[in-house]
């Protein structure tokens, strides 16, 4: 009995996994979307506390609609791990990249340089190609459409889009950290 109990269940969970795979490719099956979003999440390495916190508050915002919101929050979770691979070995490489660049905690690092010059620094470090790099750029100018006044209101689409472009960005280095 506990046998055929557990086949019914895995049958269960198989046949839920590929409904939501079909359904997910019609705009209005928004949460078939974010389970497919959120298994791309769970391949994720090791994320920090703070890191794990702001993507789930990402998706929570895209479960209400907050799409805006859901690229600022995806965006601060991006950039924290960036700066968390930075200062892995207590910034020693970067300060050998960035002599001038004076800071002694993550915290001074975001506070004196603007995101955009640490990501050219992760790159320059070899964590990002030079066509990374712009496309990350990228992405921090969507953010910044989000974060500011302005006439651009992204769609589930593009949310989830964007979301999925971060995930891969950080498997990306991930890699290259290995």
């Amino acid at each position: 009995m506990i046998n055929l109990i557990n086949e019914i269940l895995k049958q269960s969970r198989n046949f839920e996994k590929e409904a939501h795979k079909l359904l997910s490719i019609h705009e209005v099956s928004k949460k078939s979307r974010l389970v497919l979003l959120e298994q791309s999440y769970k391949e994720l390495g090791e994320l920090s506390l703070q890191q794990d916190e702001l993507f789930r508050e990402a998706l929570r915002c895209i479960e209400e609609g907050l799409f805006r919101a859901a690229h600022v929050l995806a965006w601060a979770g991006f950039i924290d791990f960036l700066e968390e691979i930075l200062s892995s070995d207590d910034f020693k490489k970067l300060k050998a990249i960035r002599p001038k660049w004076k800071f002694s905690s993550k915290e001074e690092l975001r506070e004196r340089y603007p995101e955009y010059q640490i990501i050219e620094a992760a790159k320059d470090l070899g964590l990002l190609t030079k066509n990374e790099m712009k496309n990350i750029h990228g992405l921090l100018s969507k953010r910044n459409e989000c974060a500011h006044p302005s006439d651009y209101f992204p769609d589930m689409n593009e949310t989830l889009g964007y979301i999925s472009e971060l995930f891969n960005r950080i498997k990306k280095i991930e890699e290259k950290i290995r």
